[in-house]
């Protein structure tokens, strides 16, 4: 059996590398990579602690995490896809104002 500590370790590199990405990347589509690899080293940590404590809430706390994630790409890809045909560019610091 693994122990719950390399599941916390491997969630918590998932989510520094997440956190790394969206500071100090400047492509939208890298920031938006960034955030669901975030949330999927939540989720890690959920479904590892539901696993040791033997309880359903953290699996369930996962479902609700990536219905949330599933409605945040749809729409945000969706945005995306607006942008780069306004702007014909993906540079975040070129994206200063909402409206030209």
């Amino acid at each position: 059996m693994v122990p719950l500590s390399y599941y916390l370790a491997l969630s918590a590199i998932l989510f520094c590398l997440g956190v790394a990405g969206f500071i100090f990347k400047q492509d939208i589509i890298t920031v938006f990579i960034s955030i669901e690899l975030m949330l999927n080293g939540v989720n890690l940590a959920f479904v590892a602690f539901s696993h040791a404590l033997r309880q359903i809430d953290g699996n369930i706390f996962v479902f609700f995490v990536m219905v949330v994630a599933a409605a945040e790409a749809a729409v945000g890809l969706a945005i995306i896809i607006a942008v780069m045909r306004n702007r014909n560019t993906l540079d975040v610091d070129q994206m200063t104002k909402l409206r030209d």
